[in-house]
């Protein structure tokens, strides 16, 4: 099917941050654009709101006129349902072009110069600093991130220029359907063992990936990854790291609760960026991200500014209360990688402090194949509340609990497992002076009230 054929789309699974961000795509082409979500969330209202038609129940006859034409109407459906839903299985058997939400960005990467950010983590603030960066430089850009924009309070940027950039996502081998013009690869720590089974499947499955990267484009690697990229003919290969690579950081300094580095390149560099969110983690990410852009034109000044001017994602070390007497944020880090780097970064900036997280492990596949990584990575910090498992798209398996990372934390560690329920009344009993809510599960709805708590006691 052409898209320039296409007048309606529908989408199996609205709700997911994806998902919604192509679905505001064909919103501002002005197609009618309707879908199925089996809760309702802010998200899916706030779609609504922009025009898309969505409905909560499992029901072929809830799928509007204009998205029942075959020969119109494009389906995109996410890995997460169901072979045997009976809206899939309704457009499966009449004959409707269906497509992954990766293939559709896999045809927008051939349409337009994709500026792709592929990892384990890190790849959606790096993929949202590099819009960011791009939207505000002569180039600008259009992208499809995996998290909300704090700079635009959207996760899609819709622009007439050539580029588009991406977060190039491993789950179900989605990003084989990219043809990246650049890509950054941040990481390749093992994740999904569900979907690979081992942790060499996983690390060829990024090999391909590098395979896919167009002829004249360029692949930007993080030093050390245990990856081997097999590149095409013409493609161009930088690393980059901390303090160490083609793109890299000198002078560091931290002070003030401000971060300020030197820009390292084989290009240009540039001396003295303030990163914007001043995170210790972030200064990689901001190496990738002013890479990516500069080798596809940005200037000096443009890649300054849009480094300094970055206001970060929602949910990506989140600052909710940040004073003298307490600091509460959240973070959608899940992998034990993400926690033990978010854990670092908040206590080198919070040295003095006692710092308590409230974490909710998400799949009882991850609890099982890395609870000894999560307990080690949370032993960083003085205190450790644990909730069960968010069990997302999975079923319990037996054995696996919370208790498997309660039993490996160190000696030393203050701990205690609670339920989801109680996070509230614990927040409302108790006194902090640094709590962080980390995971990826549905924990972080109560971000909000939790703020509201804390903020009445200051």
């Amino acid at each position: 099917m052409d898209f320039k054929d296409i007048k309606a789309v529908y989408f199996v699974g609205a709700g997911g941050i994806g998902m919604s961000a192509i679905a505001r795509y064909f919103l501002k082409k002005g197609l009618v654009v309707a879908g199925y979500d089996k809760t309702p969330s802010d998200l899916t209202h706030q779609l609504e709101k922009e025009g898309m038609m969505i409905h909560y129940e499992e029901d072929v006859e809830g799928i509007p006129f204009a998205c029942k034409q075959q020969k119109t109407c494009l389906v995109i459906y996410t890995p997460a349902i169901p072979a045997d839903h009976q809206e899939l299985v309704f457009f499966r058997e009449n004959g409707f072009e269906i497509m992954k939400r990766a293939q559709v960005l896999g045809i927008l990467t051939q349409a337009h110069k994709g500026l792709c950010v592929a990892g384990t983590h890190g790849k959606t603030t790096t993929s949202t600093m590099c819009a960011h960066i791009m939207h505000q430089s002569h180039l600008d850009c259009n992208a499809f991130l995996g998290g909300i924009s704090k700079n635009y309070g959207t996760n899609y940027i819709l622009s007439d220029s050539d580029y588009v950039v991406i977060e190039a996502d491993e789950f179900d081998r989605s990003f084989h359907w990219l043809r990246p013009w650049m890509t950054v690869i941040t990481s390749t720590d093992p994740d999904h063992l569900d979907i690979y089974g081992t942790k060499e499947a996983y690390l060829e499955s990024f090999r391909h990936y590098s395979e896919l990267i167009q002829p004249g484009g360029a692949l930007m690697i993080h030093r050390d990854l245990e990856m081997k990229e097999h590149l095409q003919e013409g493609v161009r290969r930088y690393d980059y790291s901390l303090n160490e690579g083609d793109f890299h950081a000198e002078n560091v300094r931290i002070a003030n609760g401000e971060i300020t580095f030197d820009f390292i390149s084989p290009i240009e560099s540039i001396m003295d960026v303030q990163l914007g969110q001043p995170v210790p983690i972030n200064i990689e990410n901001a190496i990738a991200a002013m890479a990516m852009a500069q080798l596809n034109g940005c200037t000096a000044k443009e890649l300054k500014y849009g480094i300094q001017t970055y206001r970060g994602v929602d949910r990506r070390f989140d600052f909710k209360i940040k004073t003298d007497k307490l600091v509460f944020l959240s973070d959608y880090a899940h992998h034990p990688k993400e926690i033990y780097q978010s854990a670092r970064s908040i206590r080198e900036l919070y040295k003095d402090k006692h710092i308590t997280a409230i974490f909710q492990p998400h799949l009882y596949t991850r609890t099982r194949d890395f609870y000894k990584d999560f307990a080690d990575a949370l032993s960083q910090l003085d205190e450790v509340i644990l909730t069960e498992i968010y069990p997302a798209r999975e079923l319990p398996i037996e054995g696996v609990t919370s208790k498997l990372i309660y039993d490996h934390l160190k000696p030393g560690v203050k701990k205690q497992i609670i339920r989801k329920e109680d996070v509230l009344d614990l927040v409302k009993s108790r006194d902090f002076e640094v709590l962080i809510v980390l995971g990826a599960g549905d924990l972080d709805n109560q971000v909000p009230k939790i703020t509201e708590l804390l903020k009445s006691k200051i």
